[in-house]
């Protein structure tokens, strides 16, 4: 996949400057590109064709970073056969070619990396090739299976422009792709390079005003967040777009419907990833949108004087689950639950904490509920909420801060319960560095009225990627 000469973000980190000059003074506008007509001949292969997948088994039996395919003793070429499913004619993909075994229900994918720009003029979305693998070399970087050229070490290099109609033999047949149809929580390396789509989503609420991949902290890609309305507490995934595509600068669409993409990984193997190949790929015109209306009271100059709840978890037995009186601690996928820790290192000063993560649980889904004793609303006024969060590594677990007014205080209960996000609550992002503690800021809930509970859930996956680690610590709720 994203093999440092290989991949278009790598490229871009390397070479940019150079790729910004060729644009400027040798490369042909891609409309001025037509893909060629055959004559229908069947086309015929001399060698023996192999199934796609033999390509990563190869690798996988060799026990070695890479495998470098040889001519059979009986001089026999090895082919694989595959339909491509990235178009680079949008500039969303570079120097790479995406193929999958089947046209419909398809179980690999590859990445072939070529010197060749564009490719979608002999390559057309949906074109059957065959590909010889016979002095090409496979390797896996960042999760993903890419063929090319063997470079130094692990580096999988480009496959020269001039053995390109060497390697890379056009069908005459051309199908209609058939994306398979996933929610977020699919994402795993079955998938990985295959057409899917996701229905029912839409981009967050707080991105809907961007463009793709035109913001001033777009340096390689823009990374938009794509939510899922079939979740109740809006599992997302991540949408990159390059910063050299042509429709970088539109506007994200901000109604729902579904997306049409090939499933990645992103450059640091963190997470799975959607690229598009074009505005195309986007069917999202329902304006009725998902967005649940959070809890937003703003935010307090400072806490109350009066305590309502102070928790520290001095008095909780490290390594075991934390269960101070009148919380609730519930595991509801998964083997990892809000564990009491003594923090060491950088954070020994914190002394306890409470954490949860997916990592190496094999876990196919975690999600842990920490849930604050009931609080009377119109008991008092003033309330103010702050908490600190920290992680290590979260990468694409996620953590909320929630409120409920109707949960009856069950287990059982949780997930028919109304949650809604407390939007003026700071959580620590992903980009922090593990060592820091970062601060909720005063959250206000004077706004809210009744009963209710306050709620801190962890969802993550121990088998797909979206492994890490979230700390809690230092839980207040004051009123005047």
């Amino acid at each position: 996949m994203k093999y440092k000469m290989n991949n278009m973000r790598t490229f871009h980190k390397i070479i940019a400057l150079a790729f910004i000059a060729a644009i400027t003074f040798s490369c042909v506008g891609d409309d001025d590109f037509t893909v060629p007509t055959f004559d229908g001949a069947e086309v015929t292969i001399d060698g023996n064709i192999v199934e796609l997948s033999t390509v990563a088994s190869r690798l996988a039996q060799s026990g070695d970073d890479t495998f470098t395919f040889e001519q059979s003793t009986s001089g026999t070429d090895e082919y694989v056969t595959g339909y491509v499913i990235s178009d680079d004619q949008g500039g969303n993909w570079f120097k790479e070619l995406i193929i999958q075994d089947q046209a419909e229900d398809p179980t690999v994918g590859l990445t072939i990396s070529i010197d060749v720009n564009p490719l979608f003029t002999r390559y057309e979305f949906g074109r059957k090739v065959f590909v010889k693998l016979t002095g090409l070399t496979v390797g896996t970087s960042n999760g993903v299976t890419t063929l090319g050229i063997a470079g130094s070490g692990s580096d999988i290099e480009r496959i020269a422009a001039s053995a390109e109609t060497e390697v890379i033999t056009r069908d005459n047949v051309v199908e209609d792709i058939v994306p398979v149809d996933v929610e977020f929580a699919d994402f795993s390396d079955a998938l990985e390079l295959i057409w899917v789509r996701v229905n029912n989503v839409q981009f967050v609420e707080e991105q809907i005003a961007l463009s793709f991949a035109a913001e001033s902290f777009d340096q390689f890609d823009g990374e938009r967040r794509i939510k899922s309305c079939n979740d109740a507490f809006g599992a997302t995934a991540n949408l990159w777009t390059s910063t050299f595509s042509d429709f970088k600068a539109l506007n994200i669409p901000d109604g729902k419907g579904s997306i049409d993409a090939v499933l990645t990984r992103d450059f640091f193997d963190n997470e799975y990833v959607l690229y598009v190949n074009t505005p195309e790929d986007f069917d999202l015109n329902d304006p009725d949108r998902c967005d649940i209306s959070p809890v937003s009271c703003g935010n307090a100059v400072a806490a109350g004087p009066i305590t309502l709840l102070s928790e520290n978890f001095e008095t909780q037995s490290t390594g075991a689950a934390a269960m101070p009186a009148g919380w609730t601690n519930f595991q509801e996928a998964g083997t990892e639950t809000w564990e009491v820790y003594t923090s060491g290192g950088t954070n020994a000063s914190l002394g306890k904490s409470v954490r949860v993560g997916s990592f190496n649980s094999n876990d196919a889904s975690t999600v842990a509920w920490l849930i604050t004793p009931e609080f009377d609303f119109d008991a008092q006024a003033g309330e103010v909420l702050s908490f600190e969060t920290s992680n290590s590594f979260s990468d694409g677990s996620n953590m909320q801060a929630l409120y409920s007014d109707d949960w009856d205080g069950t287990t059982a209960g949780i997930a028919t319960a109304s949650w809604k996000p407390l939007a003026d609550a700071t959580i620590v992002d992903d980009g922090e560095f593990f060592g820091n503690w970062v601060f909720s800021d005063h959250v206000s809930l004077d706004c809210v009225t009744g009963t209710g509970h306050v709620a801190f859930r962890y969802d993550g996956s121990g088998d797909s990627g979206t492994d890490g680690t979230y700390e809690l610590d230092n839980i207040s709720m004051t009123s005047n």
